[in-house]
């Protein structure tokens, strides 16, 4: 299989904004080395390294170990979306490198709520749609997955990511609100052609990270998406907070063995391939 959601960090380097000592044991480097080990003992034979901050450097660092570790199949980088004229330059240089295949900028934690639908960021998503690179959109509910609906509806060229099934309130209960407004998005995303999904980064500490407890979420997204929409992800280091590695692609992978050797394909490593130009 292919894990296609997996970052790297390196605090020798000046650190991340967001992270810092109060996230306990994410507060440490974790090396493209380290990744290569826990890929290898879960017999998973590649990844798509996908940024962990809205700086240019993460994304060269990705770039980086892409040219020293095979199995970096690509990387999801940064662009300062909201500057179009430094985008599209920092889109050229990028570009170049064979490895490069798509664009993330961390939604979530931007002040903006209004982010998504600025002109200038979607002046410079129109870049990425010509250039035929995608864009992830990381932990969108509540308050961009709406309007990420509205970017892949208004930008049909544009082939849109949507990360951690758009982050769905797990410890809001299955008939909440909440849970009934992610609902009611995810699906007018997946309704639109040019969406794909991620299994992955769905782990709370109020919720068990069970195949039981995930259920619920996997049927909705295959339901959705199909199988030939969706993609797994370990979102591996942050998923060591709820266990080891192995464990949380093991859960997935009970999910998707429920499914024919066909969907299995497509889920595991035929829509990454498709979504990210990988082999």
């Amino acid at each position: 299989m292919i894990d296609a959601h997996l970052h790297l960090w390196e605090l020798d380097g000046g650190g991340y904004g967001w992270l810092g000592p109060q996230h306990g044991a994410l507060f440490r480097s974790f090396t493209a080395e380290e990744a290569g080990r826990e890929l290898a003992a879960s017999a998973v034979r590649g990844a798509i390294l996908v940024q962990a901050d809205d700086t240019l450097a993460d994304t060269e660092a990705m770039l980086a170990a892409a040219d020293s570790h095979a199995w970096v199949l690509g990387v999801v980088g940064w662009i300062p979306l909201d500057r179009p004229a430094d985008a599209a330059t920092q889109l050229v240089r990028f570009a170049a490198h064979p490895k490069f295949r798509g664009v993330r900028h961390l939604v979530h934690n931007d002040p903006r709520d209004d982010f998504l639908d600025l002109a200038p960021v979607r002046d410079s998503l129109g870049l990425l749609a010509a250039q035929g690179l995608t864009f992830d959109v990381p932990d969108a509910f509540p308050r961009h997955l709406g309007a990420t609906v509205r970017l892949a509806r208004e930008l049909p060229q544009l082939t849109v990511v949507l990360d951690h099934l758009g982050k769905p309130p797990l410890g809001a209960g299955p008939d909440s609100e909440p849970m009934a407004q992610w609902r009611a998005d995810f699906r007018a995303l997946a309704a639109l052609p040019n969406t794909v999904a991620k299994l992955s980064g769905l782990h709370l500490p109020t919720v068990p990270y069970t195949a039981a407890a995930l259920r619920p979420l996997w049927e909705e997204a295959l339901d959705a998406f199909g199988p030939e929409r969706l993609m797994i992800g370990g979102d591996w280091p942050v998923s060591t907070l709820g266990g080891p590695y192995a464990e949380t692609i093991g859960v997935l992978l009970g999910l998707v063995s429920e499914l024919s050797d066909v969907e299995q394909q497509q889920i595991l490593e035929d829509t990454a391939v498709r979504m990210y130009g990988c082999s």
